[in-house]
């Protein structure tokens, strides 16, 4: 299945109802040719400071695209969900080397060129969501704080 894997630097984008590009974050690269996407805490400071840093902050399976005006790319949504954000597994001991290839290299998007045994790491978190539900499709809320107008720091890609 072609996954897109990218790191995360703060929480919001997607929320907990599973609409990827709220707040534009990733931008173009939602208009992407994947099939399933995995969100994964960078190791800096700001992803330290949000909880996030080295843990699988999302999962989203069969997603659907829907045109945002005003936005970089489209809103994706996803026939299965899973939100971890700050209380997700340990990416490097759940996927160690691909982990390692991203923190190593400091990889910001991964999709194409898996070795082999990356992909089974892949496929291994990816089952994590098989049987999840989708996502709601609800308007989300902004975060405390935060207004829709407002571009989320992090989120020039």
């Amino acid at each position: 299945m072609r996954t897109l894997i990218y790191k995360r630097t703060h929480h919001g984008d997607p929320d907990i109802t599973g609409q990827f590009g709220i707040f534009d974050c990733m931008g173009l690269v939602r208009t992407w040719d994947f099939e399933a996407v995995i969100g994964v805490g960078g190791l800096g400071l700001e992803p330290r400071r949000h909880g996030l840093d080295g843990k699988v902050n999302w999962i989203g399976i069969g997603p659907h695209k829907k045109a945002a005006a005003g936005k970089r790319g489209p809103i994706v949504s996803f026939d299965h969900f899973v939100f971890y954000g700050s209380d997700g597994p340990d990416f490097e001991k759940l996927a160690p080397q691909l982990a390692e290839r991203i923190y190593s290299r400091n990889v910001r998007v991964l999709m194409d060129q898996l070795s082999p045994s990356e992909q089974q790491e892949v496929d291994k978190i990816l089952v994590r969501a098989r049987h999840a539900p989708p996502s709601s499709g609800a308007s989300p809320k902004a975060p405390v704080g935060a207004s829709r107008k407002t571009s989320v720091k992090g989120c020039s890609r």
